[in-house]
């Protein structure tokens, strides 16, 4: 039996038409686009709409990366959907909401919840599904509506965030210079708490009490935070590219998480990276979590730069802690 490989076929993004500028914060809290600037890189995000769910911004998303991959809605096998902020707390999950949005039926759809490191976790596992045959075409879609879960009296947080989606779909090969080369996943709970929503959970239920502490929203320990990703960042990429004997200089895209731009600039540096190789969206989106690594391979596709065989290089940090890296040739069907 020919071995089968998983290939990254298509990708496809939504991104609402609401933009929040940091002039516009400044209206909203005491901060200032300097302030915003200088620490994050960022000067926009977008706001999806108080009727737009994770689930419509990941649906519109998907169609696009479908339509781009050559292939009909039953041809998907499986839906894998990354996210922190899902349609509904416990169920139906966001997967399964999208599926009934692209009318999807009687198909494996879940969801997975590894904060912005989601894209990259939900790669590993599409291309687990597939070498075992269990799957023929992955749907993976990174999706976030944060403005539904960020503290908009708090100017350490609100500042950083903003909404989208970003699609791609994973299929099978027998082709083995089509396929993804290698994908490395990891996480230590022990950080748990730098970047957390403490509340509404298990841990801490709904209650007046949590709901007066906006324990629902996102709270993050800001400077422990990048010391930690920008380490980790680092030692993670170079042990997947020594791992795999391949040199930065055969990387066409570095595209990382887009956090914050100072992150992005000290792992690059720290990679010895051109800056024609590093992709930098944060500037426009901010830090759109899961979405962010799907939606920055999308603005390479649609502005014609990414090519057929070349190399990208994913990697991404998020709460949890979580990381992961991959290599990845980008493989249409042409």
């Amino acid at each position: 039996m020919n071995k089968v490989y998983a290939a990254f076929r298509s990708v496809g993004s939504y991104i609402p038409k609401n933009i929040l500028t940091n002039e516009d914060l400044e209206k909203m809290v005491d901060t200032s686009d300097e302030w915003i600037t200088k620490r994050t890189g960022i000067k926009t995000r977008y706001i999806a709409d108080k009727d737009e769910s994770t689930s419509d911004l990941g649906a519109k998303a998907a169609k696009k990366a479908i339509k781009r991959a050559s292939l009909k809605i039953d041809d998907i096998d499986m839906i894998i959907c990354a996210t922190i902020s899902p349609d509904y707390l416990c169920m139906p999950s966001t997967a399964c909401m999208i599926a009934k949005k692209l009318g999807i039926s009687n198909r494996p759809s879940f969801d997975i919840s590894a904060a912005c490191s989601g894209f990259i976790y939900a790669l590993a596992m599409a291309k687990s599904f597939i070498e075992s045959r269990m799957a023929k075409n992955v749907l993976i879609i990174g999706s976030e509506k944060l403005s539904a879960i960020v503290d908009w009296s708090d100017r350490s947080t609100c500042v950083l965030f903003g909404d989208g989606a970003g699609a791609a779909v994973v299929g099978a090969t027998k082709n083995r210079d089509e396929a993804i080369i290698d994908i490395n996943i990891s996480a230590d709970g022990n950080y748990y708490d730098y970047l957390i929503t403490p509340g509404c959970g298990s841990s801490k239920p709904c209650s007046e009490e949590s709901l007066k502490e906006h324990a629902c929203y996102i709270k993050m320990k800001g400077n422990e935070t990048f010391k930690v990703a920008v380490k980790t960042l680092t030692t993670d990429v170079k042990k997947l590219l020594q791992k795999n004997d391949i040199d930065t200089k055969r990387v066409d895209y570095f595209i990382p998480h887009q956090a914050n731009y100072r992150i992005l600039s000290a792992v690059s540096q720290a990679l010895k990276l051109k800056e024609s190789q590093v992709v930098v969206t944060v500037s426009k989106y901010g830090n759109t979590s899961s979405a962010s690594i799907p939606m920055a391979i999308n603005d390479l596709y649609e502005e014609g730069k990414l090519k057929p065989n070349d190399l990208m290089l994913l990697d991404a940090f998020g709460g949890g802690f979580t990381w992961g890296s991959a290599l990845v040739p980008f493989s249409p069907l042409i």
